[in-house]
């Protein structure tokens, strides 16, 4: 059995047993989206808040002129 299989099994072993398809299919989500997340930390791919507001705040401004 491969690995994700294993996990999307698991994961769905963990549920309460009254969810729906969405349920599940939320869940396997949130977890690939924390998966990337984890990753792109540990690989340093992440902007600090301040940096982010910073270019939120030139985008802003350079729409306005």
């Amino acid at each position: 059995m491969s690995v994700v299989k294993k996990e999307a099994k698991e994961l769905i072993d963990r549920l309460p047993d009254k969810i729906t398809r969405d349920d599940i299919i939320y869940e396997l989500y949130v977890k690939k989206k924390l998966e990337v997340a984890l990753k792109a930390t540990k690989e340093g791919k992440v902007e600090s808040h301040e940096e982010i507001k910073k270019r939120f705040i030139y985008n802003c401004a350079c729409r306005e002129i």
